[in-house]
């Protein structure tokens, strides 16, 4: 059993609470700056940007070995955050993610749960650290195509001039799906807030701005649309719906429009991604997930089975950190 209250991500975590009623009242630039004041304590040899690694989570980390060496020798220049489960039996992998859990609530498919746990883990990494400036989702299955490096190296060093920081965030408006899923909640269940033509899908794991974060925090009245229960189960996905719609419609030049997380939807399962097994894992294999269909690359992955941890950590040096 993990104790949270005696860790001061924690205390930041009930700061940030304690702050949630002024989100509605100020700006995200004075948001900022409050956050900023409440990390102040913190002595920074090298103030430099960091990438805030947000797991969602209702097993243990298994891959915890592989993530530590991807992080090796830049501590500096990220922060972790985990929410897991409270119904599941989760134990801390130690290392790295020793004491980086937030209080967490029960999630479940069919619910906006999923986006309830999320919403904690970007408002624990905004009041946490100031230099938090993307906030990556994740989750247990997930492993890094690349180094830290090159993942750092993208996202800091974006060369259009008129976004320099973007969402990596997917944002579709012609899946064939889209008529279903909107009327899971019933016809004009959506409305006022979010017109059929307004709605939109994509990927449940973004790379989000803190701009963007700070903003998914503060919102409430597009949430309340997707907090309606749905009558139609199988249609209903609000983690992959709500993120999308509200980026999309709030600010869709600042987002890219596709996700920097890989999957394969080729032999999926009840609406679950293709599991590779240890006898998949390759060179090969790695090279092929980070392909995308334009110029960019993937930098994450999903998803594995448990026991793909050594054959990818006996690849990880000489493969995936090797850019």
């Amino acid at each position: 059993m993990v104790s949270y209250s005696r860790t001061p991500l924690v205390l930041s975590y009930a700061v940030v609470l304690c702050l949630l009623p002024l989100l509605f009242l100020f700006p995200p630039e004075l948001l900022t700056l409050q956050i900023r004041q409440n990390s102040a304590g913190r002595k920074t040899i090298n103030p430099k940007p960091k990438i805030a690694f947000l797991f969602l989570t209702n097993s243990n980390l298994s891959f915890a070995p592989l993530w530590e060496l991807f992080f090796e020798g830049n501590p500096h220049l990220y922060n972790i955050y985990i929410h897991a489960d409270p119904a599941s039996s989760f134990v801390s992998p130690g290392g790295v993610f020793a004491d980086r859990s937030v209080p967490a609530v029960r999630t479940q498919r069919a619910t906006a749960t999923l986006i309830a746990a999320e919403k904690r883990l970007l408002a624990a990494a905004l009041a946490d650290d100031g230099l938090n400036l993307y906030f990556a989702l994740l989750s247990q299955h997930c492993i890094p195509l690349h180094s830290f490096r090159f993942l750092y190296r993208t996202l800091f060093t974006q060369t259009d001039v008129r976004f320099p920081h973007r969402s990596f965030i997917e944002i579709l408006s012609d899946d064939p799906q889209m008529g279903e899923r909107y009327a899971a909640r019933g016809e004009a269940a959506m409305l006022p807030e979010i017109p059929f033509e307004k709605f939109r899908k994509g990927s449940q794991f973004f790379v989000m701005t803190r701009r963007h974060a700070t903003m998914v925090v503060r919102e409430k009245r597009v949430l309340k649309k997707f907090e309606l229960p749905c009558f139609q189960k199988h249609n209903c996905y609000p983690e992959e719906h709500y993120f999308p719609t509200l980026l999309s419609m709030a600010d869709s030049d600042g987002c890219t429009h596709y996700t920097v997380t890989r999957v394969q939807w080729t032999g999926s399962l009840d609406g679950h991604p293709y599991v590779f097994g240890p006898g998949e894992v390759s060179p090969e294999l790695i090279r092929r997930l980070r392909i995308s269909n334009s110029s960019y690359s993937f930098m994450f992955a999903r998803k594995f089975s448990v026991d793909c941890l050594e054959p990818l950590v006996q690849i990880a040096r000489p493969v995936i950190f090797s850019d």
